[in-house]
């Protein structure tokens, strides 16, 4: 695996983050299309297949083909952005974040090499990260575990950022201690730490208390990145709200005609 890019950062704002990356000359930076804030001109952005880690070096056509296909199942595109620093002095690149939330930067080197994310959880990182892909062994968190079979995988030894929404919680998990999470809650873990999913034990409460039947469960040891609004929550409060409005602007129309209808006759005797 190639060697990832050392780079600097910094952090910008609070509810509505995003991260400004500082280049040295033939320093680069990958990240997701549509990421992209704003960059320097020293900056030359470049289209790539897959994520130009060198994780498929030596496969073949097919091999590549099969590497970046794997991004097609999280919901990703074979192809991904460069932003490289093609001139003498430092040049700045900056991501913002695609909804409410922190920016979380994490050095791979301190997580051995390895962290395991939510699907669409990753912005960007120093080139050279590879960003494949993590399959669930228990079908239990496949089909209740809030992120489906498949999670994104990210390797090497260089920086990379995150998105959650809300406030975002970093807690250690040891060995015998089990943390209890709604499962849409999860943004990361590292690699020895165990995710699955277990039934609430009351049904009552699973579907009237607004907590669902299952509940994740973490345990194993390592850290572990909570988020205090998961997208799909914030997704299904805006949802139920626009049908709510939709409601009472139409009875509240309904009420108006009826109302000039009236004023309408009462102006019209003689």
């Amino acid at each position: 695996m190639t060697k990832a890019h050392e780079v600097d950062y910094k952090l910008y704002g609070d509810d509505m983050q995003f991260v400004e990356i500082e280049l040295d000359r033939e320093e680069s930076v990958l990240a997701e299309a549509g990421a992209m804030m704003y960059m320097d001109e020293k900056i030359k952005m470049e289209t790539i297949f897959g994520d130009g880690s060198g994780s498929d070096k030596g496969k073949g056509l097919m091999g590549k083909l099969m590497g970046a296909g794997k991004r097609l199942i999280t919901g990703e595109g074979l192809f991904m952005t460069t932003f490289t620093n093609v001139q003498d002095g430092k040049a700045h690149v900056a991501f913002g974040a695609p909804y409410p939330g922190s920016i979380i930067p994490v050095d791979l080197t301190e997580m051995n090499g390895t962290i395991i994310c939510q699907k669409d959880a990753f912005l960007c990182a120093a080139k050279g990260v590879s960003v494949g892909i993590h399959l669930q062994k228990k079908i239990g968190v496949g089909f209740f575990g809030g992120e489906g079979f498949i999670m994104q995988r990210l390797d090497g030894d260089g920086l990379a950022f995150l998105h959650a929404g809300g406030t975002i919680i970093k807690k250690r998990i040891t060995h015998g201690q089990i943390l209890k999470i709604d499962t849409g809650c999860l943004v990361a873990m590292t690699k020895d730490v165990n995710f699955d999913v277990q039934f609430a034990g009351d049904i009552k409460s699973g579907i009237f208390g607004g907590e669902g039947l299952f509940l994740g469960t973490l345990s194993g040891e390592g850290e572990v990145w909570l988020q205090s609004l998961p997208f799909s929550r914030m997704a299904d409060r805006v949802m139920s709200a626009a049908g709510k409005s939709k409601g009472e602007t139409k009875n509240a129309t309904s009420s108006g005609i009826k109302e000039l209808s009236g004023l309408a006759n009462l102006f019209g005797r003689d």
